[in-house]
């Protein structure tokens, strides 16, 4: 069974990108080309960085999480990045 994380990529303009994958190097490599297996909005907007990622366990909880942090605000992610904020205090 593998471990499933959660991501945030920032962007040159500095929006944060949120996805989840069971393979955090393997991922950000494949935004990073801009081929085919990048993600859409990530094309075109590099250099990206990576800035925050987690592991998180199941599946079915990354993919929660990810949602969650798609509704959040941009201080609260950053305050994510940041270190302020963790995500075992967030419910899901």
């Amino acid at each position: 069974m593998s471990t499933w994380h959660l991501y945030l990529v920032r962007t040159r303009s500095g929006t944060l990108y949120t996805g989840i994958t069971t393979d955090v190097e393997r991922r950000f490599s494949e935004h990073q080309s801009g081929g085919p297996r990048a993600a859409r909005s990530l094309r075109g907007k590099g250099p990206l960085t990576l800035a925050f990622a987690e592991a998180i366990g199941e599946r079915t909880r990354a993919a929660r999480l990810e949602y969650a942090l798609k509704q959040w605000s941009r201080k609260r992610k950053e305050d994510l990045v940041a270190g302020r904020l963790r995500l075992q205090d967030v419910d899901v």
